[in-house]
């Protein structure tokens, strides 16, 4: 859960308002994933990591 907060944080930090709301949905079996506007952009059960910061605002500044 920490890097799940410090990513939500990150994304607030460097795009705030122009973003809109992030939702932190708990889960089981070493999932972490991460989707924009309901699409799957990040897989840690595909990846066998976590994701830098940086990767996910990539994917949320290209979809902006």
């Amino acid at each position: 859960m920490p890097q799940a907060v410090s990513l939500s944080q990150a994304i607030m930090d460097v795009l705030g308002q122009k973003f809109g709301a992030i939702k932190l949905l708990p889960s089981e079996g070493g999932r972490f994933e991460v989707s924009i506007d309901g699409t799957l952009v990040f897989s840690k059960l595909e990846t066998g990591r976590f994701p830098e910061n940086k990767e996910i605002l990539d994917q949320i500044r290209a979809r902006m």
